[in-house]
């Protein structure tokens, strides 16, 4: 494996730009404009949503890079959060990605895909829970065939998930529109208390917009980091901003709210309005096809943190997580997600499985955020390849947008947000038991 010294500096800006929207326009840009109709009960809220929540990434994207710039280590947040707050710390977010981050997305994802599967050829909504998890366990075979295997799927269906989002918003825009449509005032629907429905309809948008933590993971390749990151991560998120603005307007403007509020088939009704019957379910195709390269590229990058958890003997039964196939692919560490995974779609629907993972990843979020500010106090002689422009106002944006979405959370959605705390602390006593027995 190469270290950051032996990496070239060969990326130039563009692939750092086409790394950027890859990594962060999966499935969520089809199926949370139901959650955020649901939460804002208006057009203008719902769109002020989507716009905040990319001003926000947008912020978090710059102020992780720096993090990503001076400590270019594989294992990327969890390294971060080491390096600041130290060893304990530094595991709970392994744990938390481990065990609750990646699990989560493969459980939401999978259910997506299986509802999306359901509705295309009119079956049983009793099947969704089942085709998910065969979805999932498919998988995970493909990506024990290697990482090669695994990669081949990636790069298919990265392509693929573009042309649905082109399609209807080229079409879209050309479409009359005969649905109530404002952005101005912006005002809840009825019966929403503004503040309430802007933090929830915020952490909705956030699972769309997910992904950019791991954009800062090429900083050692770039030709020009200094320039060339923060290019590529504002304008890479700017333009996916502009697509999910774009794409929820035309939602919007094709349905009344009330027909998308709740409803993860908005989408294909779209589509089906759009493009008559045949035309909806050719972007449905493209819409499972997109969703089964999402599950991919997390079950890909997913079951490789327990096993380098287990190298470094972090978990118990670190010999079963280190077990790999021929082709050098971690499986037992993918069964483990997996079996999570499917525990999660059997208790949970989409928006809460998304909603728990949100919380408990921008706990962490918000704590690099922090700890940008506080290594520049503590080290302000650390190596930094790339520093965050407009210091401090970026990450404090960062930070704020952050710490309002997980307080709104904790007062509007307390169950949720304590189950995700709850499996976080659980790996307390895991922690101390392993660093014991080490």
């Amino acid at each position: 494996m190469q270290n950051e010294t032996e990496l070239k500096r060969n990326v130039g800006f563009f692939p750092a730009l086409s790394v950027v929207m890859g990594t962060v326009i999966g499935a969520g840009v089809f199926f949370k404009a139901s959650s955020v109709s649901a939460e804002t009960g208006s057009t203008s809220l719902a769109m002020l949503a989507w716009f905040l929540g990319g001003v926000i990434t947008i912020c978090a994207g710059l102020t992780g890079a720096e993090l990503a710039a001076a400590i270019p280590e594989t294992g990327g947040l969890t390294k971060y959060i080491e390096h600041i707050y130290g060893d304990f710390w530094g595991f709970l977010a392994g744990w938390a990605q481990a065990f609750i981050y990646f699990p989560a997305n493969i459980a939401a994802i999978s259910v997506i895909f299986a509802t999306q599967l359901v509705n295309l050829f009119h079956l049983q909504q009793s099947y969704i829970v089942a085709i998910a998890i065969l979805a999932a366990v498919s998988i995970l075979l493909i990506n024990c065939l290697g990482a090669k295997a695994g990669g081949l799927l990636q790069s298919v269906t990265l392509v693929v998930k573009l042309i649905p989002i082109a399609v209807i918003v080229l079409f879209g825009l050309m479409q009359q529109g005969s649905v109530d449509f404002s952005l101005f005032p912006v005002v809840a629907g009825p019966h929403h208390n503004f503040l309430t429905a802007l933090g929830n309809g915020l952490l909705a948008t956030l699972f769309a917009y997910d992904g950019w933590i791991h954009v800062g993971n090429i900083a050692g390749e770039l030709k020009n980091p200094k320039r060339d990151l923060p290019g590529a991560i504002s304008l890479g998120i700017g333009l996916v901003m502009i697509v999910y603005l774009l794409i929820n307007a035309i939602f919007l403007m094709t349905l009344p709210i009330n027909q998308i509020s709740g409803n993860l088939n908005a989408a294909s009704d779209v589509s089906t309005i759009l493009f008559g019957a045949i035309g909806g379910k050719l972007v449905t195709i493209g819409i499972l096809i997109s969703c089964y390269g999402a599950v991919n590229g997390y079950i890909m990058t997913g079951m490789r943190i327990p096993y380098a958890m287990a190298v470094k003997k972090e978990l118990p039964f670190n010999n079963f997580f280190m077990k790999l196939t021929k082709e050098g692919a971690p499986w037992a560490s993918g069964v483990i997600e997996v079996v999570v995974a499917s525990i999660m779609m059997m208790l949970g629907a989409f928006d809460t499985i998304t909603n728990m993972l949100i919380f408990v990843i921008w706990t962490f979020y918000c704590m690099a955020f922090a700890g940008v500010i506080i290594l520049r106090k503590r080290e302000p002689d650390l190596y930094r390849p790339y520093k965050v422009p407009l210091y401090p106002v970026i990450p404090l944006i960062a930070l704020i947008g952050g710490s309002f979405i997980l307080i709104n959370t904790l007062f509007t959605q307390t169950f949720l947000a304590a189950i995700g705390i709850v499996v976080t602390l659980l790996g307390i006593p895991v922690y101390y038991h392993t660093k014991q027995r080490k």
